[in-house]
């Protein structure tokens, strides 16, 4: 039974000398956890201040949250919060700017074909990631999947490699910022707005998670709008509708369909290999720019009603995202043919900003003045949502990580909002890393970063899949005892089978052309190939030395999802959402 946090007012004392005290509450209380907490403070201290502690009797397969000085996050998000911010942390400057170099190498029809292509992997890990998502809707959900119902091993491994991920993008995106306003001046210190990012995004962060839900969506909002009307503007252009009232209508997607990509500039391997290569370097960049159902799951912890909201969140993104993508690749090779000057310029001397977007190459060539700026303008915002968003992501996954032991138990601690403040204080710190960008030889190591966690998103695609099936299993073996599926994904196992082959197979294609023996360089190899090393070393690292071979694959009998999924109930319960009553009997 859920126990209420009940207040006592004690003298001050020394932190060996506190009590953890049971204090049985009425059962009507409206208190979702079911940690038995004691709200301690002492006289002269404000009473705001909480000090949660948690039964030590936890099981071994149970990875309920074991708080420390720590409150719980609050369910504040709103369906249509969801709806934006899992958008909003796919979308950056990739869908505006950078869609423009495997239209170069690939051409149009190519670029088009790749993106829809590694859309079918993406429907299959997100299908699989929304089953048990939804099912089980808690803080960083996939993560303490794996750690319930695979082993500790991977657990460890998959938290610490998505962390990264998020970490390392975050002054990415801001460095990207000034990369955009380089578009219009650059006769300023870079220091000044990466120093103002980080002072906002350190604002928004240590908001309650509402203020930051609101945020994230209306600047999602903007970039979705940002999107329908640039396909607008493709739509009345192709037609006459410009200053030149030129009628192209799909010439210059027509102009070179394919192109040939030779990495290594030895054209004599063969038109085939050359087409194929094009090819694939459209899917590989797709591989990196399509993400999954990743960020709608670190809401989960936060979300109001999350069984009503989640199911349809997961439907509705994923079939927004594919439009949004193929839709962008369909007009950027009708607005510019893979072979315009512009375009090569723009990628061979890698343009600022929106220098380098197809679409504003298209715009300057039919001669449409302020148009560029407005998209600059916007390019701003997708590029600082995106930092937001990844700022959320990477704090909330830190906060999972110490809830299930594998961070040190100070990052579970949030403040009166729900705001795990030490998790997203360290998160927010990645951003300082952005100001190498001041001294050109340090900015090389950025670089590096960037390029070093680009295979992180496959290996967390890998480990997304991996859980399901363990999920699955444990699922199928005790379903007569728990709750139906909020959301059931078709055709499984094979659809998530799909899935974690094409993401396996993409880990090691992404990096082909450093085997090329003219390209080839250690440096290069490691941008590609590191984090699979990495990974795997933490992973046997932690099995065979630090758990000493002890970490077995956990029993899908005995994993318990019950107290995970009375919390839940609970607090649907208090929101008049019964659909999935399973625990509290009439």
């Amino acid at each position: 039974m859920s126990k209420d946090l009940t207040k006592i007012k004690l003298k001050s004392l020394p932190d060996d000398k506190l009590i953890t005290t049971r204090i049985p509450t009425h059962p009507t209380t409206t208190t979702t956890t079911t940690t038995t907490t004691t709200t301690l403070w002492s006289e002269g201290e404000s009473e705001n201040t909480s000090i949660c502690l948690s039964s030590s009797n936890d099981e071994d397969n149970d990875s309920r949250t074991n708080l420390l000085y720590s409150t719980s996050t609050q369910r504040k998000l709103l369906n249509r919060h969801v709806q934006l911010i899992a958008i909003s942390g796919v979308i950056g400057t990739v869908l505006f700017v950078a869609i423009g170099k495997p239209l170069y190498r690939g051409g149009a029809a190519f670029l088009l074909l790749g993106f829809a292509i590694w859309c079918i992997p993406i429907l299959c890990i997100t299908v699989s990631t929304a089953e048990m998502v939804c099912f089980m809707p808690v803080s960083s959900p996939f993560l303490r999947l794996t750690k319930k119902c695979v082993d500790d091993s991977l657990a460890m491994m998959a938290s610490w490699n998505f962390w990264f991920l998020e970490c390392v993008q975050i002054p990415f995106e801001i460095v990207t910022v000034n990369t955009i306003i380089h578009y219009w001046r650059d006769d300023y210190s870079p220091a000044i707005p990466l120093i103002v990012q980080i002072i906002l995004y350190v604002l928004i962060s240590f908001c309650a998670v509402k203020y930051y839900g609101e945020t994230e969506f209306w600047m999602a909002s903007l970039k979705i709008i940002m999107a329908m009307g640039l396909f607008l503007f493709t739509f009345i252009t192709m037609l006459g509708g410009n200053p030149k009232r030129d009628r192209f209508g799909f010439r210059y997607f027509g102009e070179t369909p394919f192109k040939m990509y030779f990495p290594n500039g030895d054209v004599s391997q063969g038109h085939s290999a050359g087409y194929f290569q094009g090819f694939l370097t459209c899917l590989i960049q797709a591989s990196f720019s399509i993400a999954g159902g990743e960020y709608i799951s670190m809401l989960a912890g936060e979300i109001k009603i999350p069984r009503k909201v989640l199911p349809i969140a997961f439907k509705q993104v994923f079939i927004r995202l594919t439009i949004l993508f193929l839709g962008s690749c369909l007009c950027v090779g009708i607005l510019c043919s893979a072979n315009d000057p512009a375009l090569t310029a723009a990628i061979n001397e890698a343009r600022p900003g929106a220098g380098s977007s197809p679409y504003v190459i298209a715009m300057n060539n039919m001669g449409i003045q302020i148009l560029p700026d407005i998209v600059n303008v916007i390019l701003i915002t997708a590029a600082f949502s995106s930092g937001n968003a990844y700022t959320y992501c990477s704090s909330r996954t830190l906060y999972g990580m110490a809830m299930d032991g594998y961070a040190p138990k100070i990052f579970t601690r949030c403040n009166k909002q729900g705001v795990p403040i030490y998790a997203v204080g360290i998160s927010v710190a990645w951003g300082f890393i952005s100001l190498l960008q001041l001294n050109s030889n340090s900015a090389v190591v950025l670089n590096w970063l960037i390029n070093i966690i680009t295979t992180s998103q496959l290996i967390n695609f890998a480990c997304i899949c991996i859980t399901y099936l363990f999920f699955r299993r444990a699922y199928l073996l005790q379903k007569d005892d728990l709750p139906h599926l909020p959301f059931k994904s078709w055709g499984q196992p094979y659809t998530v089978i799909v899935g974690l082959v094409s993401v396996i197979i993409m880990i090691f294609v992404q990096g082909y052309s450093v085997f090329y023996k003219s390209l080839w360089n250690k440096q290069d190899f490691l941008f590609c190939y590191l984090m699979v090393f990495v990974d795997l070393g933490i992973y046997l690292i932690y099995k065979f030395i630090w758990k000493r071979g002890k970490d077995k694959l956990k029993n899908p009998k005995i994993i318990s999802f019950e107290n995970e999924l009375r919390e839940i109930e609970n607090h649907e319960l208090d929101h008049s959402f019964d659909k999935f009553k399973f625990y509290r009997k009439v």
